[in-house]
């Protein structure tokens, strides 16, 4: 792993394959929420979906960091999610049910056949509700909508009318998008807190999507974004380029001040040195 080091903005860490990643991540994320558990007696933690969380939980759920979080106080939100069911291969909820509470049966990480999950109560995980949502005919919007009820009433901390993360767990996607905030999103002058988004054409899964309004990420207590290979090297060479266009490149929304980003070997490969 490379020296930690400045490149505009935000801390920059260059590790050498994914696994490193995970491990270096999977750390300062359990770091992180015993941090907030002891200053305020909860964490909550906003995470993310896709490929990048797995290594990330696979850490998580296994000792010595699964004893090293006081799991008790973590609450589980999500940036964003596809609008299929929690137990859909597309959603983002189900790698954290089967790797991190191990409910889900997918994964053989144990001599028992499967993770045995770490002791995160199940009211303290607050998905979009894209299942009742489906269920009940309601459609995306008032799936966003539940959520952002919840969280207003959750009773976090504010900063300019938008809740205060103590984490928030990010990816970025090969066109420099971050949650389902896509090029060109609507997202960007929408006043919701969190808002539908239709099915995306030029990127797989396309499938219609819930996400948060990108405004929280300013205002998160520590913003962690990961990003793994070779095919998000173009991308991220133009969100940390010198060009500044989040509306072409959403995820320069997250370089901030005090954001963290991990890049493999692979994902860095054609940043500006």
């Amino acid at each position: 792993m490379s020296e930690p080091r400045i490149l505009n903005e935000p801390r920059i860490m260059v590790v050498a394959d994914q696994a490193a990643g995970a491990a270096v991540a999977a750390d300062r994320i359990a770091l992180t929420l015993a941090d907030a558990v002891a200053a305020r007696g909860r964490a909550d933690w906003a995470t993310t979906g896709g490929s990048t969380p797995v290594g990330i939980y696979r850490r998580l759920a296994a000792p010595p960091l699964t004893d090293a979080v006081p799991w008790s106080g973590v609450h589980v939100w999500w940036g964003d999610d596809r609008f299929v069911p929690r137990d859909h291969p597309a959603s983002n909820v189900k790698a954290l049910d089967d790797i991190l509470l191990g409910i889900g049966g997918a994964e053989q990480g144990t001599a028992g056949g499967g993770w045995p999950g770490v002791p995160l109560p199940a009211e303290q995980v607050h998905p979009f509700p894209t299942g009742e949502a489906i269920g009940r005919a309601r459609g995306a919007a008032w799936c966003a909508a539940s959520l952002a009820d919840e969280l207003r009433a959750a009773g976090l901390g504010e900063v300019d009318g938008w809740p205060v993360f103590d984490l928030m767990l990010i990816g970025v996607g090969p066109d420099g998008h971050l949650l389902s905030v896509f090029p060109g999103s609507s997202a960007f002058d929408s006043s919701d807190l969190a808002l539908a988004i239709a099915a995306p054409t030029h990127i797989e899964p396309q499938i219609e999507r819930v996400t948060l309004n990108p405004a929280v990420l300013a205002v998160a207590r520590e913003l962690l974004v990961v990003a793994y290979g070779e095919d998000k090297a173009a991308a991220l060479a133009d969100v940390l380029g010198p060009e500044h266009d989040p509306r072409q490149w959403p995820a320069q929304l997250a370089r901030l001040p005090g954001a963290t980003w991990i890049l493999d070997e692979a994902a860095a490969s054609s940043l500006h040195r």
